[in-house]
């Protein structure tokens, strides 16, 4: 018997699902609660089925609600749904395709979308014959409700749709073709959709698209001039796909394409011209035809650079003047700040290069976030979507730094008209433009500069709010050429009126100009580095005076700001008078913060970076801050395990483990091996924290930040780790992944074994070189290991021989090559030079292992710079004992050198 709801239920659920429509957050708490309850009824998702499908008289925003919860309940019970009801859904869900409603027709799509992303295709094959015979029907609302599931299935199957069916079949071969024909339908959204579904095939390369590219190609451009706004850009975004992965087949009518897609970059609908802005990122972005467009860079730039004037509807949210500094944020519009986890890395140079250093250093990880996102900071957070502005910006970017100086005979006439117009708004643009081609054009902007620079300064002080800020910006983008490039002791001509311009308007009243001007600060003191020095005094002044002023969301950049002078200054910081000047107010901001604030990363950031700049300055303050952050991290893992065990458990931020963490790890590196009585309190629990955070498989980002702290700890606290060294070895080894899966967690490993055999020596460690040998030498020999990782792995492996050579010499034809290329780029440093003592003991236990890699060994050893005296003790003497051993054939082997090389090797190492 088909079933049937009892009618008191549903009586009761349409009631709960036309309450969801309240604004009480005490009604939507019940509500929810309800719902929570009623997921674990047997045929729930029976009943939502039908408000969906059957109940046409009801609310169509009643019956999309019903919809809405039916797909997540799918979502999240899939596995566990009894096979007869899902069954039944997939029945009548098919039945209901053409439901007159287009909400809840693209709702019971998404239902059916869902389904067959996670039950597979195979698990329901006649979903797709059957919607691609729905396609033919004469009834619009079931072709366009089979078109709405089809591409919703091609979006989350888009791989899955390449394999083939039990029969052999290949869905694509028959849906392909059928879809190409709707290029030309006479519904726009129907065109929409074709193109759009058709051109996620040509972006993910499909084998079956392959031979269908010519049709969709002639077909793509007779819609060309489409009348529709929507189908317009589903064009743009398909010739953009082109431009990425099938360039060829835009070659041959490149002029026309080009010229289209700067006529569409000029259309009056700013979604539109956005789309085809697109065009430009993306072929800057194929080196091998990245010429192709300079012949077009006449047309190209002056319409990137209109396509930045704010447009009317920017203005309507944007175009604030007020003195806004006293007006609190809003907490939904300050974005969701998460920390990164540390990775340990070396800063290469390339060979013969002069850079010098005390060591490797732990920098945050190199995050993947698209250059574009440079061009949000000018924008407030309620109006921060990608838009024509930023897009034209970015654009003209990439330009610049594709063809550098040879763009600016098209830029400067521009240029120069837009920043002497009366018209604001153009001005901006233009202050916008000249800070987008900084990068890209330096050199030839040179001459410019010295008159430029005073200007941008002097319009910190315009009267409209967005000039300011992107004037502060743009200006930031020509700090480096005001410190280092305007010439010998101009300093106080350039670099200290744009200092001064900058912290004078951090000061301003309006919150978006604060901003911009700390943003650039920030970015001018990472530039300035040590120049910063003579001004930490006024700096420091300008800083706390901010504190007082800013609200939440600003808050967030002065912190980074504070952090980023620590790091460019370093231990100058530590004089008392700045001490006093800074840490009470920072401190105690920390201290007051809830753990749970979403400040409590970028100011846990901040105080880890003057922890590390004030060295032992920072005593006074890192019991406070050790047990704070050892109790969150304590804290913060027990309500995660208590999570897992109790639904009703909210899952923690593991970031907030990740910070205290590293906050760690800074405190540690800031008193060094005082950090021992910190670490031995309470039992050394912090230390069984880091054993649990060393396994915790969940947040990769978690067992990154335990191994970065536990190569500290190996450095400054080894006597508290050695009782426990074969638990932390047993955990560690099995990280270091050959296959890299999560690399930074598998750097991190790597280089705190080695920092804890230094420590531990022969005797202890033993026990674990063959186990680390057998992940470590793969892995630096593997051509795809990422850079940092394989100098890690190098340097690790070089610590090895300096602990057991007899062990790892045996090995060294293996990966002698390898070690040596990698670690020639690397600049010179304590970490580099352990390894290196490693390798020439290593040598010197087993002279013919490094037979084969002798030219590349040769030269590791000439790009070392400034050696130091017992380093340069054992490069003469390894030289020393080759060249006897090798006898006769010393001559032979020198002479396959270059005769450069063999000079150096002649003179800087006697041999």
């Amino acid at each position: 018997m088909e079933w049937q709801p009892e009618p008191e239920s549903l009586r009761q659920l349409i009631q709960l699902f036309n309450s969801t429509q309240s604004v009480d957050n005490a009604v939507q708490q019940q509500n929810n609660q309800r719902l929570e309850e009623l997921r674990r009824v047997p045929d729930f998702i029976n009943y939502l089925l039908f408000v969906l499908i059957v109940m046409k008289d009801e609310n169509s925003t009643v019956r999309a609600v019903a919809g809405l919860l039916l797909k997540n309940n799918v979502r999240q019970d899939f596995a566990s749904i009894p096979p007869h009801v899902l069954e039944y859904v997939k029945r009548k869900s098919i039945d209901a395709i053409g439901d007159p409603d287009t909400l809840v027709r693209h709702t019971l799509g998404t239902v059916i979308a869902t389904i067959v992303a996670l039950g597979k295709i195979r698990s329901w094959p006649e979903i797709l014959p059957r919607l691609m015979q729905l396609l033919d029907s004469p009834d619009y609302p079931v072709v366009e409700g089979s078109w709405d599931i089809l591409r919703k299935i091609c979006d989350e199957c888009t791989r899955e749709l390449e394999d083939p069916l039990d029969d052999g079949t290949l869905p694509l071969n028959v849906m392909l073709p059928r879809f190409l024909s709707f290029f030309s339908s006479d519904s726009p959204t129907l065109r929409e959709y074709a193109i759009s579904t058709t051109t996620l095939f040509v972006r993910e390369s499909s084998e079956c698209m392959k031979p269908m590219m010519d049709t969709f190609v002639v077909e793509l451009f007779k819609r060309a001039n489409d009348d529709n706004s929507e189908v317009l850009k589903a064009v743009c975004k398909a010739v953009v796909a082109l431009i990425e992965t099938r360039p060829d087949m835009l070659m041959p009518e490149l002029e026309n394409v080009v010229n289209y897609m700067i006529h569409t970059s000029q259309n009056s609908d700013p979604d539109i011209a956005m789309e085809a802005c697109e065009f430009w990122l993306s072929f800057c972005e194929q080196e091998e035809m990245v010429e192709s467009l300079k012949p077009f860079l006449s047309q190209v730039i002056p319409t990137l650079m209109r396509g930045m004037v704010y447009s009317e509807e920017d203005l309507m949210v944007l175009d604030n003047n007020d003195d806004d500094a006293v007006v609190p944020d809003s907490e939904q519009d300050i974005k969701p700040r998460h920390h990164r986890a540390r990775t340990h890395e070396h800063h290469g140079a390339a060979a013969g290069g002069s850079s010098n250093s005390d060591g490797g250093s732990i920098h945050e990880d190199e995050d993947d976030e698209d250059d574009d996102d440079e061009y949000d900071s000018d924008d407030d957070d309620v109006y921060s979507e990608w838009n024509l502005r930023k897009c034209s910006a970015a654009s003209l970017d990439v330009i610049s730094t594709a063809f550098g100086d040879h763009i600016l005979e098209f830029v400067l006439p521009v240029l120069k008209e837009e920043l002497a117009s009366d018209d604001w708004r153009i001005k901006e643009a233009g202050i916008l433009a000249l800070g987008a081609i900084a990068e890209g054009c330096m050199t030839g902007m040179q001459p410019h500069l010295p008159s430029l620079l005073p200007y941008l300064i002097q319009w910190f002080k315009h009267e409209k709010a967005l000039v300011r800020s992107i004037a502060c910006w743009s200006a930031s983008r020509y700090g480096k050429w005001a410190i280092y490039e305007s010439g010998p002791n101009m300093l106080a001509v350039y670099f200290e009126p744009l200092l001064a311009g900058l912290l004078e308007t951090m000061m301003d009243k309006n919150k978006r100009v604060q901003e911009a001007a700390c943003s650039a600060f920030a970015t001018l003191e990472e530039e300035a580095g040590p120049y910063m020095v003579p001004y930490i005094q006024p700096v420091l002044e300008t800083l706390m005076r901010a504190f007082s002023l800013y609200q939440r969301k600003n808050l967030i950049i002065l912190y980074d700001a504070v952090g980023t002078l620590a790091e460019a200054v370093g231990s100058e910081l530590s004089r008392p008078h700045f001490i006093q000047m800074l840490m009470p107010e920072v401190i105690d901001r920390w201290e007051d913060l809830p753990t749970d604030d979403h400040h409590m990363f970028p100011l846990s950031e901040c105080l880890s970076a003057i922890a590390l700049a004030l060295g032992t300055s920072f005593a006074p303050y890192a019991q406070t801050a050790y047990e704070r952050c050892v109790q969150i991290v304590g804290e913060t893992l027990q309500i995660c395990q208590l999570s897992h065990n109790d639904s009703g458990v909210e899952m923690p931020d593991m970031d907030l483990v990740i910070v205290a963490l590293d906050f760690i790890s800074a405190i540690v590196q800031a008193l060094g091996d005082n950090s021992q009585p910190l670490i031995a309190n309470h039992n050394g629990v912090v230390l069984q924290l880091i054993g649990l955070c060393m396994i915790f498989e969940s947040v990769p980002e978690v067992r990154q930040s335990a191994f970065a702290l536990l190569g500290d700890l190996a450095m400054h606290c080894f006597p508290l780790l050695l009782p426990q060294l074969e638990g932390i070895m047993q955990q560690l080894i099995p990280q270091i992944d050959r296959n890299f899966m999560h690399i930074n967690v598998c750097n991190n490993a790597t280089w705190s074994v080695g920092e804890i055999a230094l420590q531990a020596g022969q005797e202890s460690m033993k026990t674990y070189i063959n186990p680390l040998l057998e992940r470590l030498v793969p892995m630096l020999n593997n051509p795809n290991t990422p850079l940092t990782l394989a100098e890690n792995a190098a340097i690790t492996i070089g610590r090895l021989g300096v602990v057991c050579p007899a062990m790892v010499a045996p090995n060294l034809e293996v990966f002698a090559e390898r070690w040596c290329m990698v670690l020639s780029s690397v600049k010179d440093n304590d970490e580099k030079s352990s390894a290196f003592q490693g390798m020439m003991t290593m040598i010197g236990t087993n002279p013919q292992g490094i037979s084969k890699a002798f030219l590349y060994f040769c030269q590791a050893a000439l790009n070392w710079q400034t050696p130091d005296t017992y380093l340069m003790n054992m490069f003469v003497q390894t030289f020393a004992g080759l060249k006897q051993l090798a006898g006769d054939e010393w001559e032979a082997s020198m002479s396959m050198l270059d005769p450069q090389v063999r000079q150096l090797i002649k003179d800087r190492f006697n041999a």
